[in-house]
């Protein structure tokens, strides 16, 4: 496992920008994963060659990969991911048990 990350951990991937395809939408490719992606960019004008950030959360983890969730499942190398913020689990705000009064 690398870096300490589990599942649920919000990660960054830093991605190419390949093409724009329409107004608002860019074909990127991520390091590792052997698959053009496109993602929804209507806010900035990313051109070719740009550098782009994605935030997901981890769903999966194998010995040397993590599947993170993009919008699809993207499966890519734990050494390409960046922990963001780390998942931490809601807290109960009532007992499970119920207590006699």
């Amino acid at each position: 496992m690398a870096r300490g990350i589990k599942v649920g951990d919000e990660v960054a991937i830093m991605a190419t920008v390949l093409k724009r395809v329409t107004d608002d939408r860019v074909s990127v490719s991520i390091p590792g994963y052997n698959f053009p992606h496109s993602i929804v960019d209507s806010a900035t004008k990313v051109t070719k060659g740009q550098q782009i950030e994605l935030i997901g959360d981890i769903v999966r983890i194998d010995e040397a990969k993590v599947t993170v969730s993009l919008g699809t499942h993207v499966t890519v190398d734990a050494a390409k991911v960046r922990l963001v913020q780390s998942y931490v689990p809601p807290k109960p705000k009532k007992s499970l048990v119920d207590t006699p009064d």
